[in-house]
């Protein structure tokens, strides 16, 4: 009984520890980048403007180095649907009559049987009949829109001028986390004077939202569910 007792104190404790809010997760992959150190320029004796020092007053602040930031607005929506139909049927039928010969059918009783009246006058007729019918039908319908804002940083500045960046974005609501990834190639001229990208810009773009906690995990399967739904399952 004292077993029994310590388990379910045991059991309970982490079951009051799995509900307690955790602090989100970095995913190295998507990890801020620093901006490259540059060689320091030699200054000039007796200069007014010292080379390096100076600042861009006439020119938009937009990403174009190793480093820099970038925001990216999202602007995503799917809609696809997805239909099919299968019906297959197929019957057999085989009749083969009992030969004659010398104008008498063959008639004979079944070897190493006693001779019994069910036993006698068998011929060689035989009757084979088959019936295979299979009909399935499939719809599938899939809507979603994610819209929000994330700044990422320059990953790296390709030969042609392209950046390719890179993001997370990490939220902490009540008992679950909420993190946006993004990652991808911005051409410089698609950015606009606010240092702005849609990501439908993006090109080989990676975009996740996904989450953690008590609510996501609500919403998922559990594996038993999930073996009687797939194709391992025979029947």
């Amino acid at each position: 009984m004292k077993t029994i007792v310590k388990l379910f104190i045991t059991l309970t404790g982490l079951g009051i520890l799995a509900g307690c809010n955790t602090a989100p997760v970095r995913d190295p992959e998507y990890a801020a980048t620093r901006p490259v150190v540059m060689p320091q320029k030699p200054t000039g004796n007796g200069a007014i403007y010292q080379a390096g020092y100076e600042n861009a007053w006439f020119e938009d602040l937009r990403a174009r180095h190793v480093g820099d930031m970038l925001t990216i607005k999202l602007a995503e929506r799917n809609d696809a649907k997805k239909k099919a139909s299968t019906a297959v049927a197929k019957s057999n039928s085989t009749n083969i009559t009992n030969p004659t010969l010398l104008g008498s059918p063959l008639q004979f009783n079944a070897p190493g049987l006693v001779p019994l009246a069910s036993n006698q006058n068998n011929g060689l007729g035989v009757s084979l009949q088959s019936n295979t019918d299979f009909s399935g039908d499939g719809d599938s319908s899939l809507n979603n829109q994610l819209t929000g804002d994330i700044t990422v940083t320059v990953v790296e500045v390709l030969p042609n001028g392209y950046l390719m960046v890179r993001g997370e974005k990490r939220i902490g609501i009540n008992q679950g986390n909420e993190y946006i990834k993004v990652a991808g190639i911005v051409r410089p001229s698609d950015i606009d004077s606010t240092n702005t990208v849609l990501s439908t810009r993006l090109a080989d773009p990676t975009i996740v939202y996904v989450g953690d906690g008590p609510v996501a995990d609500s919403n998922v399967m559990g594996w038993l569910g999930r073996f009687f739904i797939s194709s391992l399952f025979p029947f």
